[in-house]
């Protein structure tokens, strides 16, 4: 292939890349904040969304600490999760997990792609106190 061929197709890969995906009818933007021995948070672009295949697009907007995003769905509205007082984490066996986005360096993203069916959800970071400092988000799934 000439030099050409090849930019017009890193170009077309760029591009794809850089798309929203054609999987979601839904994307949820998740920016996790706070430092260790702060104040930390899950912030979501939208707290009601419709049933269907949806992508969480996960960035860590913390300057030093690692974090991750962990989608779950609740057996009932406004549940709270239990701690582990021994390991200050959530007990993820425990839970009906969808998935998660982990291991983001400060700055990272990555992205999570969820069937959601209607119910009452949560998105949280179980890293070492991270929850109990206030790092999850509620989410509602409407049909």
């Amino acid at each position: 292939m000439t030099k050409s061929v090849w930019s017009a197709v890193a170009l077309g890969l760029a591009t794809l890349a850089a798309a929203p995906s054609a999987w979601a009818d839904t994307t949820i933007t998740v920016k996790l904040t706070g430092e260790s021995h702060e104040k930390m948070g899950a912030e979501l672009s939208q707290s009601t969304v419709p049933a269907g295949p949806t992508d969480f697009v996960v960035t860590n907007a913390a300057a030093k600490s690692g974090h991750e995003a962990v989608v779950i769905r609740l057996k009932q509205k406004g549940e709270t999760l239990t701690v582990d007082p021994a390991t200050d984490r959530v007990d993820e066996k425990q839970l009906q997990s969808l998935g998660e986005v982990s291991k983001l360096k400060p700055g990272q993203s990555g992205t999570l792609k969820v069937d959601l069916t209607p119910g009452d959800y949560m998105v949280f970071c179980n890293y070492k106190g991270h929850y109990t400092a206030g790092m999850w988000a509620p989410l509602t799934v409407t049909p």
